[in-house]
């Protein structure tokens, strides 16, 4: 809840009122709902609203509307989803440094016409760093990443399963996040 709060802190400062984080923003909902507080509100969506019967006062109180907040679903167990609607799949990889290694592990998904539509790096948490190489201008000779995908397909489709076999053969780590419905539009 304290990040549904933070994305409308603008709005709510504005209209002056006091503000409580709670675990998530359902639970808010069910709490006015449960307690029937008629001096409190809360920051949910329309369905939390229509669940518990509460009246929406305002909408769209995100102080920039391009936010959008993403809810993933965890299972023990992979899912493997079907491809009979557009899907997308997230992963995360680490590389061996070396020229073209990012290169050569993006063109595993372009070989096979995989569209991707994010990619992010970060650097590895609790790595040391290996001692400057003179040759390389006082920058680390090596800085470990992981490197966030995400592409187009489903895990069932085989353009996915063989651009991820291919960038097994290299990685020095590779994990599935996850394969999900892609979303066509926001309601």
């Amino acid at each position: 809840m304290l990040q549904a709060l933070s994305q409308c802190e603008s709005t709510l400062t504005g209209l002056g009122l006091v503000r409580e984080a709670v675990d998530d923003t359902a639970g808010a909902a069910k709490h006015v709902a449960f307690h029937k507080l008629k001096d409190a509100g809360a920051v949910a969506s329309k369905i939390a609203a229509s669940i518990y019967g509460l009246n929406i006062l305002a909408e769209d109180i995100q102080d920039d509307s391009d936010n959008v907040t993403r809810f993933l679903m965890l299972a023990r167990e992979p899912i493997i989803p079907g491809i009979d609607k557009p899907f997308k799949t997230s992963i995360v990889f680490s590389l061996e440094e070396g020229p073209g290694m990012l290169f050569k592990a993006l063109a595993v998904f372009a070989m096979r016409n995989v569209n991707l539509t994010k990619i992010e790096s970060r650097p590895l948490q609790k790595q040391t760093l290996p001692t400057l190489d003179d040759g390389t201008n006082g920058f680390p000779k090596y800085f470990p990443y992981l490197f966030y995908v995400d592409f187009e397909a489903s895990m069932a489709d085989q353009r996915a399963q063989n651009a991820l076999g291919h960038l097994k053969e290299f990685a020095t780590f590779l994990r599935v996040l996850g394969s999900y419905p892609a979303d066509t539009g926001l309601p």
